[in-house]
């Protein structure tokens, strides 16, 4: 066995020198022809490694000593970084992390798309810590049979104990704090993934301008003495709805289709970038408010550029941009399959002065945008699709291909849907069978009857974490 194939060999141990960052964050050596990741590392460091898992010189490893530290290396300010699965980035340099995401972009679309362009530095978040509006973690038991209320640990559906995570703010303690006491007293059990057995599956919690929207999710069909729990609540806030969801599937999603509004208004109201718009339980708006702003202003200028008199926002949500879109041109139609959300748009019009100019549709995109690009000049006419971390659906894109409407701005919160997607609406992908092929025949000058691509600019919507929030600008060719 050589030297080279000894080392790469599971549980040795090796030292070597991290060259670049990879898409999660993680820092990347090259030794002899296998290419290791090892988290929580920093460009320029000499580690020394234990490898963890070697296959097709591909391998995976932890690091066990930091030999020479990088400048770039920061003190983690939470105590169960790299222990708990939400953050990745707390050792690094804010700074570091802005070109680090920036660059997670550029190589996305290289990578899959085959897309050489520039990539700015990503817009930098006004908050590092505290910056979440939504509280969202799994109730389960421990391996003694205990409640535990924490975050998952990376890849694994094992919860990490959370008394207080940073990058939430202050009240997401309280709210820890007040579950395991109702837990105790009045002994509901949190949910056991191995045995389907327990009550409470995750804690949902959403700050709008001060009124929480509280949601405990169950296995069963009752919250049991819920009334203790709204009392324990009352407590430390003054302003909360209290719902119950009831989720007895056995797929990773959070939510059922069961709602029960047990106390309070149900929903709540704020204002944001001079809308007044309402969310509820369900209504998805962009956890981080500042960087939120920042992006949909710029879509929003965006929109005006182009020479556009109507927006169509598809993935809409709770209507915020889509209300900003309605104010700026003569009328804005928004899409959503969250018939909540739908509700909470409509709700923008009449307090916005909107009549006549915002127009909310609910279903799914796929089946929605098509009718609504029908009834539009499409000359006149721009597109906003904000979809979920899948991407946009395959439907969807063909049917904007087929539309040829002038500009599309794209939101996407994940690197790799957004390049594929781009690589589609710009032709530098195409279908082969059932494959997505780089199309050699693709320039940066486009290809006629595709888009051209005009900017990609990341936001970081997710501080100390390996996300990023990127917004596409494409004009059809």
């Amino acid at each position: 066995m050589s030297e080279v194939t000894e080392i790469m060999a599971k549980n040795k141990e090796f030292t070597g020198l991290v060259e670049s960052l990879g898409s999660n964050g993680e820092g990347i050596v090259h030794m002899g022809e296998t290419v290791f990741f090892a988290p929580f590392t920093v460009v320029g460091e000499k580690v020394k490694f234990r490898a963890l898992k070697v296959k097709n010189r591909i391998g995976y490893a932890k690091a066990l000593e930091i030999l020479t530290p990088a400048d770039e290396r920061v003190r983690a300010k939470c105590p169960l970084f790299t222990k708990c699965g939400g953050c990745q980035l707390q050792h690094l340099r804010y700074g570091a992390q802005l070109k680090m995401k920036s660059k997670t972009v550029s190589d996305a679309l290289r990578k899959i798309a085959g897309i050489r362009t520039e990539v700015p530095l990503t817009v930098k978040s006004d908050f590092q810590y505290e910056y979440r509006n939504k509280l969202q973690i799994p109730v389960g038991v421990d391996k003694n049979g205990a409640n535990v209320i924490g975050f998952y640990a990376e890849r694994s559906h094992r919860i990490v104990p959370v008394e207080h995570c940073p990058i939430h703010p202050a009240w997401a303690k309280d709210i820890i704090e007040i579950f395991h006491a109702y837990m105790k007293q009045c002994r509901v059990r949190g949910y056991d993934e191995g045995t389907g057995k327990g009550v409470l599956r995750h804690i949902v919690v959403r700050d709008v301008d001060g009124g929480f929207l509280i949601t405990a999710v169950t296995a069963t069909q009752e919250l049991p003495a819920w009334d203790k729990l709204a009392q324990m609540i009352g407590e430390k806030f003054k302003v909360f709805s209290l719902w119950h969801n009831v989720n007895a599937g056995t797929g990773n999603g959070v939510f059922g289709e069961k709602w029960e509004l047990l106390q309070g208004k149900g929903k709540y109201s704020a204002h944001e970038c001079g809308i007044r718009f309402e969310a509820g339980p369900n209504t998805f708006i962009q956890v981080n408010r500042s960087v939120c702003r920042k992006l949909y202003e710029r879509t929003v200028r965006f929109a005006a550029e182009s020479g556009a008199k109507v927006a169509v926002d598809a993935y809409s949500g709770s209507g915020l941009l889509t209300a900003m879109l309605a104010k700026q041109l003569e009328r804005a139609y928004g899409i959503e399959v969250v018939a909540e959300a739908v509700r909470c748009a409509d709700e923008l019009i009449a307090p916005n002065k909107l009549e006549r100019k915002l127009f909310n549709r609910c279903g799914r995109v796929e089946d929605v945008l098509p009718e609504v690009l029908a009834e539009q000049d499409l000359s006149q006419t721009m597109l906003v699709v904000d979809p979920p971390r899948k991407g946009v659906d395959r439907a969807t894109l063909k049917a904007i291909l087929r539309s040829g409407i002038p500009s599309v701005a794209m939101i996407s919160c994940d690197p790799a849907t957004m390049a594929r997607d781009v690589g589609i609406l710009t032709g530098a992908l195409r279908e082969e069978g059932t494959e997505l092929k780089k199309n050699a025949d693709y320039t940066d000058e486009g290809l006629e009857g595709y888009y051209k691509l005009l900017s990609v600019q990341p936001f970081d919507m997710f501080p100390q974490t390996k996300w990023v929030e990127t917004l596409v600008l494409l004009s059809h060719k």
